[in-house]
């Protein structure tokens, strides 16, 4: 890897150092945007076509219109310019924001010109004795805001989340809002009963995640029986399974919740089966 980091900003491949962005950057003073993140394995990215509708669905439910097929050819050529073309993992995180202007809520007319801005980082993957081990998670109040399908780069409550679980020395945090364990920090929930998949069904509560989508794909195709439906918090403790998906955890067992121990108290077979098989996918697949 190149030792100054390479970043792409408005039409611009620079060092890290180099970049800057106005005070008045709506993203800087509103959280006005949305991003993504693409995971690279040996240079090839998983499903960025994917990401890119997800960032155009994105861009258009806040109002701002903007073609992205720019953004594959910045993807790549970050890879580049960092030296990850070769990286066994690799992400590429990529913002947009509505631009700089005077403060006020509102959209500023006239338009101003979005703010782009793109990273790319090695992807740190759990060690194998780790997943093998599980992780542990404690329940939060889901405080965000009903748009969560909207990738927004808003993400207070997300922080506060994950900070709670650092404070309870725990890996994650499952958001509870009603009752209804939604998803984690970071990560789509999943939960295992009786042999069923189980996880919300897409709406404005949760993200439409790319590897949750490949997860449903995978256990289909090794005939999983799969249910969607709203999963009570309660429900949580005689789950048999229970894991969260996400670009950059994958397939995540989660073997205690809030001090309980989950089924077993170690990762599953089902999610054991299917990050063997999503590793397999982003292998053939990307």
């Amino acid at each position: 890897r190149v030792s100054v980091q390479r970043v792409y900003l408005n039409g611009e491949y620079l060092d890290k150092g180099e970049a800057s962005i106005s005070v008045d950057d709506r993203g800087f003073l509103l959280a006005d945007g949305v991003y993504e993140v693409t995971a690279a394995y040996h240079g090839a990215f998983f499903r960025l076509d994917r990401h890119l509708s997800r960032m155009e669905n994105g861009l258009a439910a806040i109002g701002m219109e903007l073609d992205v097929n720019f953004m594959t050819e910045v993807h790549h050529r970050l890879l580049r310019e960092n030296g990850l073309v070769d990286a066994p993992t690799a992400k590429v995180y990529i913002q947009v924001t509505r631009g700089a202007a005077p403060r006020s809520h509102a959209f500023p007319v006239p338009t101003p010109p979005s703010t782009v801005f793109a990273a790319a980082d090695p992807m740190k993957l759990a060690a194998d004795d780790r997943w093998l081990r599980g992780f542990s998670a404690i329940t939060v109040p889901d405080r965000r805001w009903s748009r969560v399908d909207i990738k927004s780069i808003a993400l207070l409550p997300n922080v506060l989340a994950e900070q709670a679980a650092v404070d309870a020395g725990a890996d994650e945090a499952i958001q509870v809002r009603d009752g209804v364990a939604i998803e984690g920090a970071h990560a789509n929930l999943f939960a295992v009963f009786d042999g069923v998949l189980t996880t919300h069904p897409e709406s404005n509560r949760i993200l439409p995640g790319i590897t949750r989508a490949a997860v449903l794909e995978l256990a289909a195709d090794r005939g999983t029986p799969v249910k969607e439906r709203p999963i009570p918090a309660e429900e949580l403790s005689v789950a048999n399974e229970v894991f969260l998906t996400g670009t950059t955890v994958e397939v995540r067992p989660i073997t205690q919740i809030d001090g309980q121990p989950i089924g077993s108290g170690i990762p599953g077979p089902l999610a054991r089966e299917l990050q063997a098989a999503y590793r397999m996918l982003v292998g053939n697949d990307a």
